[in-house]
Protein backbone atom coordinates (compact mmCIF):
# COMPACT_ATOMS: atom_id res chain seq x y z
CA UNK A 1 0.00 0.00 0.00
CA UNK A 2 1.43 3.37 -0.98
CA UNK A 3 1.34 6.37 1.33
CA UNK A 4 0.96 9.19 -1.23
CA UNK A 5 -2.62 10.38 -1.08
CA UNK A 6 -2.60 12.52 -4.23
CA UNK A 7 -2.78 9.92 -6.97
CA UNK A 8 -5.10 9.29 -9.90
CA UNK A 9 -7.38 6.78 -8.11
CA UNK A 10 -7.99 9.23 -5.25
CA UNK A 11 -8.57 12.12 -7.66
CA UNK A 12 -11.19 10.00 -9.45
CA UNK A 13 -12.85 9.24 -6.10
CA UNK A 14 -12.94 12.98 -5.29
CA UNK A 15 -14.56 13.64 -8.68
CA UNK A 16 -17.20 11.04 -7.76
CA UNK A 17 -17.76 12.89 -4.48
CA UNK A 18 -18.66 15.99 -6.50
CA UNK A 19 -20.91 14.15 -8.95
CA UNK A 20 -23.36 13.09 -6.23
CA UNK A 21 -24.43 16.63 -5.30
CA UNK A 22 -24.60 17.52 -9.00
CA UNK A 23 -26.93 14.61 -9.68
CA UNK A 24 -29.09 15.48 -6.66
CA UNK A 25 -29.34 19.09 -7.86
CA UNK A 26 -30.35 18.01 -11.37
CA UNK A 27 -33.02 15.67 -10.02
CA UNK A 28 -34.41 17.47 -7.00
CA UNK A 29 -33.99 21.16 -7.74
CA UNK A 30 -35.49 21.43 -11.19
CA UNK A 31 -37.28 24.67 -10.34
CA UNK A 32 -34.13 26.45 -9.16
CA UNK A 33 -33.12 29.54 -11.14
CA UNK A 34 -30.31 27.98 -13.19
CA UNK A 35 -32.44 24.95 -14.16
CA UNK A 36 -35.84 26.60 -14.60
CA UNK A 37 -36.98 26.42 -18.18
CA UNK A 38 -34.84 23.41 -19.11
CA UNK A 39 -37.01 20.55 -20.32
CA UNK A 40 -37.29 17.78 -17.71
CA UNK A 41 -36.10 15.14 -20.18
CA UNK A 42 -32.84 17.07 -20.64
CA UNK A 43 -32.38 17.22 -16.89
CA UNK A 44 -32.90 13.45 -16.81
CA UNK A 45 -30.21 13.03 -19.49
CA UNK A 46 -27.77 15.29 -17.64
CA UNK A 47 -28.42 13.52 -14.32
CA UNK A 48 -27.96 10.13 -15.99
CA UNK A 49 -24.74 11.34 -17.62
CA UNK A 50 -23.42 12.54 -14.25
CA UNK A 51 -24.31 9.17 -12.75
CA UNK A 52 -22.67 7.19 -15.56
CA UNK A 53 -19.49 9.28 -15.40
CA UNK A 54 -19.35 8.86 -11.64
CA UNK A 55 -19.93 5.11 -11.98
CA UNK A 56 -17.11 4.85 -14.52
CA UNK A 57 -14.75 6.62 -12.09
CA UNK A 58 -15.73 4.00 -9.50
CA UNK A 59 -14.53 1.22 -11.78
CA UNK A 60 -11.35 2.96 -12.88
CA UNK A 61 -10.19 4.23 -9.49
CA UNK A 62 -10.22 0.71 -8.09
CA UNK A 63 -8.69 -0.83 -11.19
CA UNK A 64 -5.87 1.73 -11.39
CA UNK A 65 -5.19 1.53 -7.65
CA UNK A 66 -4.78 -2.25 -7.83
CA UNK A 67 -2.88 -2.42 -11.12
CA UNK A 68 -0.48 0.44 -10.32
CA UNK A 69 -0.09 -0.38 -6.62
CA UNK A 70 -1.59 2.97 -5.63
CA UNK A 71 -3.83 1.76 -2.83
CA UNK A 72 -3.77 4.32 0.00
CA UNK A 73 -5.44 4.65 3.38
CA UNK A 74 -7.18 7.77 2.09
CA UNK A 75 -8.43 5.80 -0.91
CA UNK A 76 -9.79 3.06 1.34
CA UNK A 77 -11.86 5.71 3.12
CA UNK A 78 -12.82 8.07 0.29
CA UNK A 79 -13.80 5.39 -2.26
CA UNK A 80 -16.65 3.82 -0.28
CA UNK A 81 -17.69 7.26 1.00
CA UNK A 82 -17.93 8.57 -2.57
CA UNK A 83 -19.96 5.48 -3.54
CA UNK A 84 -22.41 5.99 -0.68
CA UNK A 85 -22.76 9.72 -1.36
CA UNK A 86 -23.49 9.08 -5.04
CA UNK A 87 -26.12 6.45 -4.27
CA UNK A 88 -27.63 8.61 -1.52
CA UNK A 89 -27.88 11.60 -3.88
CA UNK A 90 -29.39 9.51 -6.66
CA UNK A 91 -31.97 7.81 -4.46
CA UNK A 92 -32.98 11.02 -2.66
CA UNK A 93 -33.42 12.81 -5.98
CA UNK A 94 -35.49 9.94 -7.34
CA UNK A 95 -37.71 9.93 -4.23
CA UNK A 96 -38.25 13.69 -4.63
CA UNK A 97 -39.32 13.09 -8.25
CA UNK A 98 -41.67 10.31 -7.13
CA UNK A 99 -39.83 7.72 -9.23
CA UNK A 100 -38.41 5.62 -6.40
CA UNK A 101 -40.43 3.99 -3.64
CA UNK A 102 -39.42 5.64 -0.36
CA UNK A 103 -39.56 2.33 1.56
CA UNK A 104 -37.27 0.63 -0.97
CA UNK A 105 -34.82 3.50 -0.62
CA UNK A 106 -35.10 3.35 3.17
CA UNK A 107 -34.20 -0.36 3.13
CA UNK A 108 -31.21 0.20 0.84
CA UNK A 109 -29.87 3.17 2.78
CA UNK A 110 -30.41 1.47 6.15
CA UNK A 111 -28.38 -1.51 4.97
CA UNK A 112 -25.65 0.79 3.65
CA UNK A 113 -25.34 2.68 6.95
CA UNK A 114 -25.43 -0.49 9.03
CA UNK A 115 -22.81 -2.30 6.94
CA UNK A 116 -20.60 0.79 6.82
CA UNK A 117 -20.64 0.80 10.63
CA UNK A 118 -19.91 -2.91 10.71
CA UNK A 119 -17.00 -2.42 8.31
CA UNK A 120 -15.55 0.27 10.60
CA UNK A 121 -15.70 -2.23 13.48
CA UNK A 122 -14.02 -4.88 11.32
CA UNK A 123 -11.22 -2.48 10.39
CA UNK A 124 -10.81 -1.65 14.07
CA UNK A 125 -10.23 -5.35 14.69
CA UNK A 126 -7.52 -5.36 12.01
CA UNK A 127 -9.51 -7.58 9.66
CA UNK A 128 -10.01 -7.29 5.90
CA UNK A 129 -13.03 -5.30 4.70
CA UNK A 130 -12.73 -5.80 0.98
CA UNK A 131 -16.01 -5.78 -0.88
CA UNK A 132 -17.49 -9.22 -1.37
CA UNK A 133 -18.61 -10.54 -4.73
CA UNK A 134 -22.23 -10.11 -3.66
CA UNK A 135 -21.43 -6.55 -2.60
CA UNK A 136 -20.25 -5.85 -6.14
CA UNK A 137 -23.42 -7.43 -7.57
CA UNK A 138 -25.42 -5.23 -5.20
CA UNK A 139 -23.71 -2.12 -6.51
CA UNK A 140 -24.37 -3.08 -10.13
CA UNK A 141 -28.04 -3.85 -9.37
CA UNK A 142 -28.44 -0.47 -7.68
CA UNK A 143 -26.73 1.27 -10.60
CA UNK A 144 -29.09 -0.32 -13.12
CA UNK A 145 -32.11 0.60 -11.01
CA UNK A 146 -30.89 4.19 -10.64
CA UNK A 147 -30.21 4.42 -14.37
CA UNK A 148 -33.67 3.18 -15.34
CA UNK A 149 -35.41 5.34 -12.74
CA UNK A 150 -33.42 8.43 -13.70
CA UNK A 151 -34.41 8.01 -17.32
CA UNK A 152 -37.97 7.11 -16.24
CA UNK A 153 -37.83 3.92 -18.31
CA UNK A 154 -40.25 1.02 -17.85
CA UNK A 155 -39.00 -1.62 -15.44
CA UNK A 156 -37.21 0.81 -13.15
CA UNK A 157 -39.40 -0.01 -10.16
CA UNK A 158 -38.92 -3.75 -10.67
CA UNK A 159 -35.15 -3.25 -10.91
CA UNK A 160 -35.27 -1.19 -7.71
CA UNK A 161 -36.96 -4.01 -5.79
CA UNK A 162 -34.51 -6.55 -7.22
CA UNK A 163 -31.72 -4.25 -6.02
CA UNK A 164 -33.38 -4.13 -2.58
CA UNK A 165 -33.41 -7.94 -2.36
CA UNK A 166 -29.76 -8.22 -3.45
CA UNK A 167 -28.77 -5.37 -1.13
CA UNK A 168 -30.38 -6.99 1.89
CA UNK A 169 -28.89 -10.39 1.05
CA UNK A 170 -25.39 -8.94 0.68
CA UNK A 171 -25.85 -7.24 4.06
CA UNK A 172 -26.82 -10.58 5.55
CA UNK A 173 -23.62 -12.08 4.12
CA UNK A 174 -21.49 -9.37 5.77
CA UNK A 175 -23.13 -9.97 9.15
CA UNK A 176 -22.88 -13.77 8.80
CA UNK A 177 -19.20 -13.60 7.86
CA UNK A 178 -18.46 -11.19 10.68
CA UNK A 179 -20.12 -13.47 13.23
CA UNK A 180 -18.16 -16.44 11.87
CA UNK A 181 -14.93 -14.46 12.25
CA UNK A 182 -14.17 -14.29 8.53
Amino acid sequence: MTRGALNLPNILAFIRLLMGPLMLWLLAYRDSAPLAGIDASWLDYFAALAFVLASVTDFFDGYIARMCDQITTLGKVIDPLADKMLMLAAFLGLVVLGRADVFAVFLILSREFFITGLRVMIVGEGRDVSASWMGKVKTVAQMFAIGFLTMDWPGGTLLLWIAVAITLYSGYEYVRDYLKGK
